[in-house]
């Protein structure tokens, strides 16, 4: 994504859109941004692993290092969107990780599922040694530390989540929503923003470009974890009620407008034997508050504010591209 505002960010035209014009599902934004990309964002396929023509391309692009080439640069910003797209993938890989403890004997025999979490360790873990490595080809002090840093963000982050939940998925203190943010920032949009800022860097834009296309990676990002937590609140589609975290940021904001006391009645009275949840009252209670409505009011804020950044870039059709993409998490009735 970011090739494409590298290689074309000083031609095209077209215009910025207000959020209120909504814009096309996300699947077509997706697509219409690999076409300037020009090639697909999910590279991690074994057809292109094992493919003789990428490999002796790769060969004849490692002779130019050390030289001045055109060709080195734009390999390097590839280089750099395929490092941000490993680790994302190495991080889900070990968050796929299961708890032994908590194992049914419905979930499978013990010892295939330990098995797995052998795999998904060593899995996660190749990944992120190949991300490495090809960060320090990338031969930019500066982009290795970004990255870097976004990695420990990410442990940071999911250390904190998992340390905090609950196996009843119920909050074990006041999360605040700039708690929140603050949680998401780490676990969610540190790797992107940071990313972005390390494509700037590596095309050699100033401080100011940088430091635009960190926010952009960052606001997207944030409305992006709101789209996604709101979407068993305001799914119409779905006649069976959807699964959410109760540390989810409608539920965040419903217990702020509440009050904690009131909010912990509320999921007390939703639990069951079991202390389980019953989380179709509990949705209709949150529905009922104010949480909905503010979290699409917070989502839309960090789109705009992620458009306002995309709006410091010269027109061309990989803004429109990425403009599109706030279009589409933002989209939400």
């Amino acid at each position: 994504m970011w090739g494409a505002l590298l290689r074309r960010g000083v031609r095209g035209t077209g215009a910025l859109r207000c959020l209120s014009s909504g814009g096309p599902p996300w699947s077509q934004v997706v697509s219409e941004a690999e076409k300037i990309v020009g090639y697909p964002t999910s590279f991690m396929s074994l057809r292109c692993l094992l493919s003789d023509e990428l490999s002796n391309i790769a060969m004849q692009v490692r002779k130019l290092v050390g030289t001045k080439h055109p060709l080195l640069d734009t390999a390097r910003q590839r280089s750099l969107a395929e490092i941000t797209e490993l680790i994302h993938t190495a991080f889900l890989v070990h968050r796929g990780i299961v708890n032994i403890g908590e194992l049914k004997s419905c979930d499978g025999p013990l010892k295939d599922m330990q098995f797995g979490n052998k795999m998904a360790v060593l899995s996660g873990d190749f990944l992120l040694a190949n991300a490495c490595a090809s960060l320090a080809q990338l031969q930019n002090t500066k982009v290795v530390e970004l990255i870097s840093s976004a990695i420990g963000d990410l442990v940071q982050g999911i250390y904190y989540e998992n340390s905090k939940s609950s196996e009843e998925n119920c909050l074990t203190d006041d999360i605040g929503i700039s708690r929140w943010k603050e949680q998401v920032f780490l676990s969610h949009s540190a790797l992107l923003a940071k990313s972005c800022q390390a494509a700037m860097e590596l095309a050699k834009h100033s401080v100011e470009i940088q430091d635009m296309a960190f926010q952009y990676g960052k606001h997207m990002s944030m409305s992006h974890k709101l789209h996604s937590d709101l979407q068993p609140f305001v799914k119409e589609s779905s006649t069976d009620t959807m699964a959410f975290s109760l540390n989810s940021a409608p539920a965040i904001l419903h217990q702020e407008f509440l009050g904690r006391e009131a909010w912990l009645k509320q999921i007390r009275e939703a639990q069951g034997k079991g202390n389980i949840v019953d989380y179709k009252k509990l949705q209709e209670a949150i529905k009922a508050g104010k949480g909905v409505t503010s979290a699409i009011d917070l989502c839309r804020c960090h789109g705009n504010r992620a458009l306002a950044a995309l709006e410091r870039f010269p027109p061309s059709e990989a803004r429109d591209a990425l403009a599109n993409i706030v279009y589409a998490v933002t989209r939400l009735p």
